[in-house]
């Protein structure tokens, strides 16, 4: 029996991490699930494990907040004796927090495999963090499981071996299509006095337009223009919420706690419109049909534009009030990318039982054949 561990740190983890732990177990596999305790507040954490029945992790590391160098060096340390402890065949992390970074490098040190969910995702843009963090977790990895077949695309023109790549869907429609019914069957609409398409949904929460008090005050002012229209709900993140209370939300916006699982996937499901800047919310929406606006200028997730709800309208306040507005009249067609079929775990637990021992595997620092790069390098442009 395979030991694999899975970590998972943060809210955007939960709902990647659940269903290839339950794809795993249902091979055969031993499955050590690992907290790192990046998010830990009930709104962030507990909440999610109940809503998708998640059981207690097995081990809780508790790293807690910090800057990105103290985060991660913590994740370390108290990651590095529990994989010497437990001996795992294989390591599993997901997505691009600072967690999945520091699991990672402790992983590919010590000698385990290293997979990564949702590998190849690229914005391009270097000011995320999350950026660096999926580069680099990817440039570790032995295997990278891609959600669509642009984030392979982006693998192979960084050099990467064939073998490693392999394309299987996307785990977060995987949690989502399992969950739709119950969510579905949430009151949180007659909580809120809401009706079916008779709103818009905000999240905020992206440092670069919650934490600057300039770039938080045009977004919030084409919030109130498009709330004259639409009237908007925004559930607050915590990263948000003292930065909202200070500058004060526009007329038309109204504030609600930040939402579970089940009840935001519902408010989604009954929006007339999404306006976001989470990665994971924009494959939601598509997934769903659901017009979605997204307050960045890139996005890392490029397929939900091309194939899905999805419309990338930047930050300019103009600019998202007119695109907002375009869509209102004209919403895109519903259309879903290939492989968003809820199988995407089963399709990792197969490339992971089936694909080789550690020592046989190739690890990623080989040169790929005929090319004269290594194998995760970026060539130079």
């Amino acid at each position: 029996m395979p030991r694999i561990i899975c970590v998972a740190g943060a809210r955007p983890n939960y709902m990647k991490i659940k269903p290839v732990m339950d794809a795993l177990e249902a091979r055969g596999a031993e499955v050590v699930l690992v907290h790192t305790g990046q998010h830990y507040d009930e709104s962030m954490n507990d909440v999610f494990f109940r809503d998708l029945g998640i059981r207690s992790p097995d081990r809780y590391l508790g790293a807690g907040s910090g800057s990105h160098a103290v985060q991660t060096g913590r994740v370390m340390e108290a990651f590095e004796p529990l994989l010497d402890e437990l001996v795992p065949d294989a390591v599993v992390v997901v997505g691009d927090i600072n967690s999945t970074l520091a699991c990672a490098l402790v992983t590919a040190k010590a000698g385990p495999l290293l997979a990564h969910v949702e590998a190849g995702l690229r914005s391009r843009d270097w000011s995320m963090p999350e950026e660096v963090n999926r580069v680099a977790t990817d440039r570790l990895s032995d295997y990278l499981l891609a959600p669509s077949p642009d984030a392979a695309a982006n693998l192979r023109s960084e050099g990467y071996r064939e073998d490693q790549i392999h394309v299987v869907g996307n785990v977060m429609i995987d949690t989502l299509f399992a969950n739709l019914d119950r969510a579905r069957r949430s009151d949180v609409l007659a909580r809120y006095g809401l009706t079916r398409g008779g709103y818009g949904l905000v999240t905020l929460h992206r440092p670069a337009n919650v934490d600057d008090p300039d770039a938080l005050r045009g977004l919030l002012k084409a919030l109130g223009e498009i709330a004259g229209r639409c009237p908007l709900l925004l559930p607050v993140h915590p990263r948000a919420a003292e930065r909202l209370s200070e500058i004060g939300v526009p007329g038309g916006i109204r504030l609600v706690p930040a939402a579970g699982y089940l009840d935001f996937i519902a408010l989604q499901d009954s929006a007339r419109v999404v306006l976001t800047d989470s990665g994971g919310i924009q494959e939601e929406t598509t997934a769903l049909g659901v017009p979605c606006v997204t307050l960045r200028e890139n996005t890392e997730r490029p397929i939900t534009v091309e194939q899905g709800t999805n419309v990338l309208a930047g930050t300019d306040p103009d600019r998202i009030t007119a695109t907002v507005h375009r869509v209102l009249d004209d919403p895109p067609a519903p259309r879903c990318p290939e492989l968003w079929d809820g199988r995407a775990s089963e399709r990792i637990a197969q490339v992971l039982l089936e694909g080789g021992s550690a020592a046989t595997r190739p690890r990623p620092t080989d040169l790929v054949a005929g090319t004269g790069l290594v194998a995760g390098t970026v060539p130079v442009v």
